[in-house]
């Protein structure tokens, strides 16, 4: 676990960032690169210089976001107390009336069945009440107000990566070159993947898995920390990961494989090459994976008459596409997460109500 903000002036890491950014995938950072507190670093090792240390990290003011609102009350509650203020005399005047009149258990009954008294005890044990029912549903409310505001929401802003999208993302292509089958293909990249547990190497393998191959045995397996993995069967050398790892392997690569990547990186998939000896033999296509439940998420909001958003800090084309796929109606792509809350704040401006941030933190 990384302790404070800082900038990475030695070393390579595997880092994963998604308490902060939402980011599914570990991310690799080398020299030059900043890292944050509370994130963990996978693979590797780093050797960095501290910028930012205790209640100035990033983490440590979310927390204190956390902790400014997760002290208001509903004003349901507090109107509630107010009533009880209010009715208080009254009740005392009632209860001294019934004391000499009807006796003691008579003056009992009236002050108990005040009805400030019962507001008192019925407003938090209400909220109590919502609070329980969201969280068995897998709702965080972290504002008690929220409640009352929901039926004021007109637009509800979605983030994409981690929100929209699962972590692990999953095969949608298998390009085969020099002879190799698709079959063989992924047969090599599962064998080499197969005690690795990164988002990338359980897609491969759950593909490995619906096809019902069989692996081979590995041996020597050598993991490149941000780069690629290589082992060895006993008649072959497997090498599998990036193009970079690929150039540093000496493996070459052609003018198609480059274009290949680019058009992978502008539909917002990734490229895992895969070699076989001293070749080329292939690459695997992942994209990202949605959640089940996000269509149907989207189609009750469109019933309820509310306009949908994602907004992205991915390219314009993958966020479009996923905006598509969803029946989502608008999108803001390419956009910094110290951003995110400019845009809400415009939408605002333009007369939709607040909205409801999903999935991503605004600073």
């Amino acid at each position: 676990m990384i302790s404070i903000d800082g900038t990475i002036v030695a070393g390579i890491a595997s880092i994963d960032q998604h308490m902060l950014t939402g980011e599914s995938q570990p991310a690799d950072k080398e020299i030059g690169d900043p890292v944050f507190a509370s994130t963990m670093v996978v693979s590797g090792r780093i050797a960095m210089t501290v910028e930012r240390a205790g209640q100035d990290t990033v983490a440590a003011r979310i927390g204190t976001i956390l902790q400014q609102t997760a002290d208001f009350k509903l004003s349901i509650q507090s109107r509630g107390e107010r009533v009880a203020d209010i009715t208080a005399p009254p009740t005392l005047l009632l209860g001294a009336l019934a004391l000499p009149l009807l006796g003691v258990e008579a003056a009992l009954a009236v002050l108990f069945s005040s009805l400030g008294y019962n507001m008192r005890i019925i407003a938090p044990l209400s909220l109590l009440n919502y609070l329980q029912i969201t969280a068995h549903s897998g709702i965080l409310i972290k504002d008690g107000r929220s409640l009352e505001l929901l039926k004021k929401v007109d637009t509800v802003v979605f983030d994409k990566t981690g929100t929209l999208t699962l972590e692990q993302p999953n095969v949608c292509q298998i390009y085969s070159w020099n002879g190799y089958t698709e079959e063989q293909l992924l047969t090599y990249a599962a064998a080499a993947e197969y005690k690795q547990t990164h988002p990338i190497a359980r897609a491969i393998l759950q593909k490995a898995r619906n096809e019902q191959l069989s692996l081979p045995d590995i041996h020597d397996a050598h993991y490149e920390v941000g780069y690629g993995i290589k082992v060895r069967t006993e008649e072959r050398l497997i090498r599998v990961g990036s193009d970079r790892f690929m150039q540093m392997e000496g493996i070459p690569l052609t003018h198609d494989v480059a274009e290949q990547e680019a058009a992978c990186h502008v539909q917002g998939h990734s490229l895992v090459l895969v070699a076989v000896d001293d070749h080329l033999a292939g690459a695997i296509e992942l994209q990202p994976t949605i959640r089940p439940e996000a269509p149907m998420i989207v189609q009750h909001l469109h019933a309820m008459g509310m306009q949908t958003y994602i907004i992205s800090g991915d390219q314009a084309e993958p966020t479009r596409k996923m905006a598509q796929r969803l029946g989502i109606d608008h999108y803001f792509a390419n956009t910094l997460p110290e951003h995110k809350a400019q845009m809400i704040k415009q939408l605002q401006d333009e007369g939709t109500f607040g909205g409801v941030l999903v999935g991503v933190w605004v600073l």
